[in-house]
């Protein structure tokens, strides 16, 4: 449960940070510019909780797999 709570407060953080670097005309990366897409059409908490939802399975991911984690990876690349 505490889990939970620090990935959605990590989740809060991202989105506003993402929100700020938008407003400020910075580029923004790939996740970012689909939590933000997500908090226009659904809101901040459902985009918050998405995003937490996202880094629990990126965080499960690479302790499951034992791999560092790698923002360029792709899952079509597996070899």
């Amino acid at each position: 449960m505490y889990l939970r709570t620090l990935l959605i407060h990590a989740a809060r953080s991202a989105l506003l940070a993402a929100g700020r670097a938008a407003r400020a005309d910075r580029p923004l990366t790939r996740v970012q510019t689909w939590v933000l897409e997500i908090e226009r059409r659904r809101g901040h908490n459902k985009a918050a909780v998405a995003l937490a939802n996202k880094l629990a399975r990126v965080v499960w991911a690479t302790w499951a797999h034992d791999r560092a984690f790698n923002r360029n990876w792709n899952c079509a690349v597996m070899h």
